[in-house]
């Protein structure tokens, strides 16, 4: 009786521990990093609203509260490039269950931090050109996400530049080739249909300003295109030069983000990147639930934005027609 008793006993220490660690298993709340090579996110929402506070809200939609049912670990660049790789190792090391970043420097740093952690990239150019991935439908490895890739919206903007300045004849194109082998091509196809010469100029970061500055004003470009790149886009120190270039010599621009337009660019046309941000919660959501991310494929963007800056029309003395206004989705006056 005593044996049976004793056996009985263990059996419900056994249970009770199995419980245990099963409901601690159940417990666990899911830890996810956010890499960025900008700012750190605001205890208050921005305005305009950030892409930090966009996922935020892609999570919540999918029920998710930060603090409680889930844990975002930031880590910042501050526009400082350099520190990413440390701030990706350190993501790495807390053992997060998925990185979430966007822009080719980002998703490079955390590609080779790991390659067992999915990443989840929230806005790249090309993926395959910069080898993230093996193909947009069937990625491979352990990245996916969001490509803002669409080489056809080349056409769209010298076409929207030739409608705002018609007798524009040759435009000065700031590419990063490592980046643009599709999109390149595109914009050599359109400006051949517009009857448009081309001066293209290989500018990956701020060293390369100067020289591409002092090239556009040699060849009299008369109005000016950026390509997608990170490195210019989301720094200061580099947009701001662009622009003020731009203005001070009067060329119509286009850009491919709204960031240079809001700093006082006169147009750009492009994804909604918000739009990817906010997808990228839903990713990270199957993720989490035991999707891989070979099985996830790059998605490319479904929805575009044109944005007008008409302080800057006026500035450089250029009248935007009101056909080209009523397409836009957002006017700063």
């Amino acid at each position: 009786m005593r044996k049976l008793i004793a056996n009985l006993a263990a059996l419900v220490l056994v249970s009770l521990l199995a419980h245990t660690a099963s409901a601690q298993q159940a417990k666990k709340v899911p830890r996810v990093g956010y890499l960025l090579s900008g700012s750190a996110p605001s205890p208050a929402p921005a305005r305009p609203i950030s892409t930090v506070e966009t996922f935020r809200q892609g999570l919540r939609e999918l029920g998710y509260v930060e603090g409680k049912n889930i844990i975002v670990e930031y880590r910042a660049a501050e526009g400082k490039f350099e520190r990413l790789p440390d701030l990706a190792a350190e993501l790495v090391r807390l053992k997060v269950d998925v990185i979430v970043t966007g822009g080719t420097p980002s998703i490079r740093a955390a590609q080779h931090a790991t390659n067992t952690i999915p990443i989840v990239m929230a806005n790249v150019g090309d993926p395959i050109a910069q080898g993230f991935v093996a193909s947009l439908a069937r990625p491979g490895g352990n990245i996916t996400g969001f490509t803002i890739l669409s080489p056809e919206l080349s056409t769209k903007r010298l076409e929207l530049l030739k409608e705002v300045s018609p007798k524009i004849r040759r435009v000065a194109v700031f590419q990063n080739a490592a980046q643009h082998s599709l999109t390149m091509k595109e914009v050599e196809k359109a400006a051949k249909l517009l009857r448009v010469q081309l001066q293209v100029l290989e500018v990956r970061g701020r060293n390369d300003l100067d020289m591409a500055f002092e090239a556009v004003t040699r060849e009299r470009a008369d109005a000016l295109i950026t390509l997608a790149n990170t490195s210019l886009r989301m720094n200061a120190r580099t947009r701001i030069p662009i622009v003020e270039f731009t203005l001070k010599h009067r060329l119509p621009s286009m850009y491919e983000g709204s960031e240079y337009v809001e700093t006082g660019g006169l147009m750009s046309y492009g994804p909604d990147e918000m739009a990817n941000v906010r997808r990228a919660a839903v990713y990270v959501d199957k993720i989490l639930k035991g999707t891989k991310p070979a099985d996830l494929p790059v998605e490319q963007p479904m929805k575009f934005e044109l944005v007008i800056n008409l302080k800057a029309a006026k500035q450089i003395g250029v009248t935007i027609p009101q056909s080209v206004l009523y397409r836009a989705d957002k006017v700063i006056r």
